[in-house]
């Protein structure tokens, strides 16, 4: 009797509380370890009040990345320009809260506890958001739902080498798809739920590059190493890079090196994007462009590249044998 069945057997049976336990590793460890690493926040106002905000921050050692600002509008500048997630003004009433839901309705909830609990007792903290969180999503969990669907859109249209589609024709198909999807994705997000505020056509075109990010790199990779590279594809778009990507709070939230490797997959970069074009004017958005074109770059790259198997030649029917000649 072969063994063959019985090992295949015994390979899904261990491969399947692998994957679980992967599963549970990429998305639950990264959750239940949120917290502030390298936050950027910023402190502005009177040189003596400021200094004691700076130091309040500092206390949590490794907790914030101050920045110093001369006065408020320094302060509410570099919020807008995605610098800082928020700043704190010393004034003579108190401290006056500066936060951005838009950049992360965690985050924003998380200062404004913490300058809370650090302001004298009976002090009444002002908050003001300066770049608010639209009305159609206030906590940001539509914004980072759409990972996910995004992420799955790409591993769809990588699938276009196992049908045979590569070179020029499939780097087209690849372009295409994505194209639509960006524009399905911007009617859905945009135009009926609200959750995005920006131009219309340029976060389009955001989820096109993002969704295109992902798909050429899996027909790339693919086209590489044929059906592993479906596999591999997946582990990094949608295991790994939806889990890392940090849209649902920030990358500053996650363990280490988790926030980081997040922005440099397609899913973060593209999260990271959605937000500057949609909420911040497009600032700060250098970095997350720079990633999805050189994914995209690379995987169009081994699709044009890669050549079809070819076929195997059909068997020549063999000639009849000729009966010897008769001599007499």
């Amino acid at each position: 009797m072969s063994t063959a069945p019985n090992r295949r057997a015994v390979a899904v049976i261990l491969l399947i509380p692998l994957m679980v336990t992967l599963a549970l590793w990429a998305f639950a460890w990264p959750a239940a370890r949120i917290a502030p690493r390298d936050l950027p926040v910023g402190v502005a106002g009177a040189a003596p009040a400021a200094q004691q905000l700076e130091q309040r921050f500092e206390q949590r050692d490794g907790a914030f990345e101050v920045h110093r600002y001369a006065d408020e509008a320094a302060a509410r500048a570099a919020i807008e320009d995605r610098v800082v997630y928020g700043a704190v003004v010393a004034t003579p009433q108190g401290p006056h809260l500066l936060t951005a839901s838009a950049a992360s309705p965690v985050v924003s909830q998380l200062l404004r506890e913490a300058v809370t609990a650090s302001a004298p007792e009976g002090t009444q903290v002002e908050v003001t958001d300066v770049v608010a969180a639209p009305v159609g999503d206030p906590r940001g969990s539509a914004l980072g739902a759409s990972v996910l669907p995004l992420a799955l859109a790409g591993m769809a249209a990588g699938v276009v080498t196992l049908m045979g589609l590569r070179g020029a024709r499939g780097a087209l198909t690849l372009l295409a798809a994505s194209a639509l999807v960006g524009l399905a994705a911007t009617a859905v997000t945009h135009s009926w739920l609200g959750v995005i505020t920006g131009d219309w056509w340029t976060e389009a075109g955001v989820l096109a590059l993002t969704v295109l990010a992902i798909g050429s790199a899996v027909a790339g990779l693919a086209a590489l190493f044929g059906p592993r590279g479906i596999g591999l594809g997946a582990l990094l778009m949608v295991l790994l890079g939806n889990s890392f990507s940090g849209v649902t709070s920030a990358p500053q939230l996650l363990p280490e090196p988790v926030g980081a490797i997040g922005q440099w997959l397609p899913p973060g970069a593209g999260g990271s994007l959605l937000r500057s074009v949609a909420f911040f004017d497009g600032s700060a958005a250098g970095g997350p462009l720079l990633t999805l074109s050189l994914w995209s770059a690379l995987g169009l790259a081994a699709v044009l590249l890669a050549r079809r198997t070819p076929k195997p030649a059909a068997p020549t029917p063999a000639e009849p044998a000729r009966e010897p000649a008769l001599t007499g």
